[in-house]
């Protein structure tokens, strides 16, 4: 698989379960714009079997590298951003995982049972990053013990290895100089952002400001019934110059902390 092929088979997987985003294209082509991808996003665990080191390799094989890493004390996590080595226009990919050791007892033999009872072959398949869910995820007694200790670990079990967000790139935008103004349009047109921290995370001063919508709610036929679960969300990214002239190309700890609650089902409300 190249390196189209697999952004596009993200975005499919993606765009699936979140109907939002090809409707919030639809807006945006319609006034005249092309849409960009800033980055795409992806979660998992750090068990070694599925930790961001096994992850990454179907993107370093397109062509990928590590360029950066993030630590997020409160939701317990660590990532890495990569870019690609000669395409400039590639979207960046951001991969997080859950820091299980630092989670209760409780949550840590959940994940690990999850994954034990999993055909061991799952661990080694070249496109794991795109296999979605291949434990058994219907259980909402399951979902709701996660959902108590962190949203993370709850949006994992239910929608596994898939991008959790494609990102608008700002700065490519004709009608939109600031991401004030690209907000104000989306929420003209019936939107409802993150305003986790503001509906704006991250300042020109940190050369990167980040805004997203809400997930989708998207229907999860559990054991004990149907129910609508958030799943996945459409952010936007305008970045600044640095001193040297050039675009930041990284990310602010302080504001993709907040970007990851649009998940989150308590903004639902």
């Amino acid at each position: 698989m190249d390196k189209n092929q697999l952004l596009s088979k993200l975005w499919e997987q993606y765009a699936d379960i979140t109907p939002s985003a090809k409707k919030i294209h639809t807006l945006l082509e319609n006034k005249g714009e092309t849409i960009q991808n800033d980055h795409i996003a992806i979660r998992t665990f750090n068990d070694k079997r599925v930790n961001i080191d096994v992850l990454e390799k179907i993107f370093v094989n397109v062509g990928y590298e590590a360029r950066g890493e993030y630590v997020f004390e409160s939701k317990k996590l660590f990532a890495k951003h990569y870019e690609h080595t000669t395409d400039k226009d590639a979207p960046r990919i951001f991969i997080s995982e859950l820091e299980l050791e630092k989670c209760s007892e409780s949550l840590q033999n959940t994940v690990k049972k999850l994954l034990d009872d999993c055909d061991p072959n799952e661990f080694n398949h070249p496109e794991l990053a795109l296999n979605s869910t291949f434990w058994k995820s219907d259980s909402q007694a399951i979902y709701k013990s996660l959902l108590e200790e962190s949203e993370y670990a709850a949006w994992m079990y239910i929608y596994g290895f898939r991008a959790n967000h494609f990102t608008i790139n700002v700065n490519a935008l004709k009608h939109f100089e600031k991401l004030e103004e690209l907000n104000e349009f989306l929420e003209e047109n019936g939107w409802k952002l993150n305003a986790s921290g503001g509906k704006i995370k991250g300042t020109p001063e940190q050369f990167l400001e980040q805004s997203s919508t809400l997930a989708d709610l998207y229907t999860i036929t559990f054991e004990e019934g149907s129910f609508e679960i958030p799943s996945c969300y459409y952010e936007f990214a305008l970045r600044y110059a640095m001193p040297d002239g050039n675009l930041y190309q990284g990310f602010v700890a302080s504001s993709a902390d907040k970007i990851f609650e649009s998940t989150d089902v308590k903004l639902q409300n």
